[in-house]
């Protein structure tokens, strides 16, 4: 028979609790998730210890949890292995060796600490209660039950008491500040979060709360496309269903299972923090997991299980080493295998999905030079290509009559003469003039994306030096301009030279260069802003490092089509002007040169030229313009 005694937990400072209150739990609903996890572990003790023969089987594992409103406690009772009166001294009194710092310092650096350690888990009570009771009976034959109690101080009473199941009673009186957790609701929440997919029964009061089952601890095998969804579903609701899924599972050289899914993405994911879920052996852990998977992977969603991630003592956050960088790489490196395996399959699937799936791989390419190489030829453009024919991989058909080509299927399309240089285009509104123009001659032209690919274009030149990529709005080439002489006036100026002194002069910009060419086809522009590819990217760079949208530089070129009937319109009302008073100009020269305006107006308007603030000023002189033009009609 025990005998009562009263004694002192053996620690060389003054007192522990203190420390494990603010130095160790960032946050005290953890608590639930500690003695819960040591009941768990404490089931799965008396089940290896009933194998070996060295204690009764009982029962199947089951974590109870009961309020008691009136008296203001909160127990938490499991059926596992238990502890005699020798273990309690052992594993609740003994948890320094010679001072609280050293303590800590063993917990963070012990590989087996994180879960499951029924000292350190057993203290987290204290952030929550002024009394804790420990009511335990071990499940070896012969054992005597005993209670330990303990106000927070290093004082403690151990004592014989009654229990008729072998298993712990930890009851928590709680302080007046932490009464939330006599809430059911509140503790059903915690239950949810930190517990929910233990492989042990978690009750409230009778009710089973948890799942249970993980499914990232099965095999593949045994889950069907509906089972992922389901989980997806389940772990983030109302955020539509994932594209597709890649599961985790590997024992060498650290033990971690995983599913990880693509979200649709919408262009709000989180870069910094991400939303994968970590979990160490079932344990929910943390929801921020930077330190573990590649930045760029981050906002991918799932769950990573590993008991082999390095965390601190409080399991809030993670200790980076070599391991947790060789972890972010087999993560990185699973996903591109299953990238690869759906762009081989699935190539129409992979198509419809890719605007989804291109900021992480574009990014990860970037960021990752073994990344890269192994989604190098994984990257889609799209195309102004139809769709290929037959058996033709290339283009790839995707949604909304989109087609998507790789860049090594583009130049298998280029002529030789050209095939260094790689046309795209990155709005096709704002650059649907030069766009027409190039698709007019019969040329590719690669639609790329105007955030990413202000980064990725050059990213790839880098790559690949023998190919200049150039947009279709920096110049044009001779194929689309039309090969013919014009003829001088009597003051020795072509038409080309006159329409460039009108331009000149009606603007006043030095920063403007005015061209003027015969541009091909019917439906070409009156004049385009054309950007220089260099000074447009230097100019896009600075925007982005300014968190700003690019705007128009001041130096461009506008390129004025002469064979325009605007144009020509222009030309001849400047010519038929008659000056008139004492101005130096006449009626007819003043409108011509408002129309000049008006049409560099409207081409900057085209390229998104025109701040908002100008916008009412455009529209005004707009209409001015059409009035002048009604009254010399009328």
């Amino acid at each position: 028979m025990l005998q009562a005694e009263q004694g002192q937990i053996q620690i060389h400072t003054e007192n522990i609790f203190p420390i494990i209150k603010k130095a160790v739990y960032s946050g005290h609903e953890v608590f639930l998730r500690e003695l819960v996890s040591n009941g768990v572990d404490a089931i799965s003790k008396r089940r290896m210890a009933a194998m070996a023969g060295d204690c009764s089987e009982g029962a199947e594992g089951k974590i109870s949890i009961c309020i008691d409103r009136d008296a203001k406690t909160l127990t938490i009772s499991d059926n596992g292995i238990g502890m005699s009166a020798d273990e309690v001294k052992r594993y609740i009194n003994q948890v320094a060796f010679s001072s609280a710092e050293d303590f800590l310092e063993k917990y963070k650096q012990e590989d087996d600490a994180i879960i499951g350690h029924f000292g350190l888990g057993f203290y987290s009570s204290f952030m929550v209660a002024k009394q804790v009771e420990l009511v335990t009976l071990s499940a070896r034959d012969g054992s005597e039950a005993v209670r330990w109690s303990c106000d927070g101080s290093p004082n403690f009473s151990l004592e014989a008491a009654e229990r008729s199941e072998p298993g712990t009673d930890v009851i928590l009186h709680l302080m007046e500040e932490e009464l939330e957790y006599i809430e059911p609701a509140r503790i059903r929440t915690l239950i949810t979060t930190y517990c929910d997919f233990m492989p042990v029964e978690v009750q409230l009061e009778g009710e089973t709360v948890n799942k249970r089952e993980a499914p990232w601890r099965k095999s593949p095998r045994d889950l069907s496309d509906d089972d992922y969804i389901e989980l997806y579903r389940y772990l983030y609701p109302f955020q539509g269903d994932p594209l597709l899924w890649v599961h985790l599972n590997t024992d060498y050289p650290y033990n971690l299972q995983g599913i990880l899914y693509f979200p649709k993405f919408s262009g709000r994911a989180d870069w910094e923090k991400g939303e994968i879920k970590l979990y160490c052996n079932n344990v929910f852990v943390s929801d921020s997991i930077k330190e573990v998977v590649p930045r760029y992977l981050l906002p991918l969603r799932g769950v990573i299980d590993s008991p082999d991630i390095p965390l601190n003592v409080s399991r809030s956050a993670l200790q980076t080493d070599r391991r947790v960088r060789s972890i972010g790489g087999f993560v990185a490196k699973k996903v591109a295998d299953r990238l690869k395996q759906l762009h081989r399959d699935e190539p129409k699937r992979y198509a419809e999905i890719w605007e989804s799936l291109a900021p992480f791989i574009k990014i990860g390419a970037m960021e990752d030079d073994k990344f890269a190489e192994q989604v190098a030829d994984l990257v889609l453009f799209g195309t102004t290509a139809a769709a290929g024919e037959g058996d033709s991989p290339d283009p790839i058909p995707g949604d909304n009559n989109k087609t998507f080509t790789t860049l090594a299927g583009y130049r298998s399309r280029l002529s030789a003469d050209n095939d260094k240089r790689i046309l795209y285009c990155t709005d096709e509104a704002g650059q649907a003039g030069a766009l027409a123009l190039w698709k007019g001659q019969g040329a590719e032209v690669l639609l790329a994306d105007t955030f990413i690919d202000t980064q990725f274009i050059p990213w790839l030149e880098y790559r690949h030096e023998e190919l200049k990529f150039q947009r279709v709005d920096s110049e044009l080439d001779d194929s689309l301009q039309e090969k013919e002489s014009e003829l001088a006036d009597a003051d020795g100026k072509d038409s080309s030279e006159k329409v460039r002194d009108l331009f000149k002069n009606a603007l006043n910009n030095d920063k403007v260069t005015i061209q003027v060419q015969a541009l091909k086809g019917d439906n070409a522009p009156a004049a385009l802003i054309l950007l220089p590819e260099q000074m447009r990217r230097i100019n896009d760079m600075g925007a982005l490092m300014e968190q700003r949208l690019p705007g128009l530089p001041d130096h461009h070129v506008l390129l004025v089509n002469r064979k325009h009937r605007l144009v020509e319109g222009l030309l001849k009302l400047s010519a038929g002007s008659v000056i008139t008073g004492a101005s130096g100009s006449s009626p007819s020269q003043q409108l011509a040169d408002e129309l000049s305006r008006h049409v560099y107006e409207m081409a900057r308007l085209a390229v998104g030229g025109l701040e908002p603030n100008q916008l009412a000023g455009f529209q005004q002189r707009s209409c001015d313009l059409m009035g002048q033009l009604m009254d010399r009609g009328l």
